[in-house]
């Protein structure tokens, strides 16, 4: 199993990113992809999830409306396009996987404190670095 996270960067408040997340190794559609951050000194925390054999989606509140996630299953494929960033959006990001049917409803699971134990794959991380 693999997950490559690519996409990060430098950008100025304001600007955009789109991260990307390549994976190979499992059923695609059995999984949900989700982005994780985490800044310098902070706990790892959910961004963005994605249900790819239905295309749910669910967001953190802190980037409703600057973030969508999008999945294109013919190529395993979850990209996390960032919009109007801001300096606390300054993390690493990551990718993950989990088997759909593991996971609780998203907006209960973005209320757990455990919520990245709850998933199996990770790739390494992809600087996003947002200058003020």
């Amino acid at each position: 199993v693999q997950l490559q996270a690519s996409g990060g960067g430098l950008v100025q408040t304001g600007g955009s990113l789109r991260l990307s997340c390549a994976t190979s190794g499992f059923t695609f559609d059995d999984y949900t992809i989700a982005w994780f951050r985490q800044a310098p000194g902070k706990e790892r925390e959910g961004v963005s999830i994605i249900k790819s054999s239905d295309g749910t989606t669910y967001y953190a509140n802190s980037v409703r409306g600057r973030f969508t996630i999008l999945s294109d299953n013919a190529k395993n494929t979850v990209t996390l396009q960032m919009n109007s960033l801001k300096p606390e959006d300054t993390a690493d990001y990551y990718c993950a996987a989990a088997e759909s049917r593991s996971l609780p409803v998203f907006r209960l699971l973005f209320k757990t404190t455990t919520m990245p134990h709850l998933f199996d794959y990770w790739g390494k991380g992809t600087q996003v670095t947002v200058s003020s």
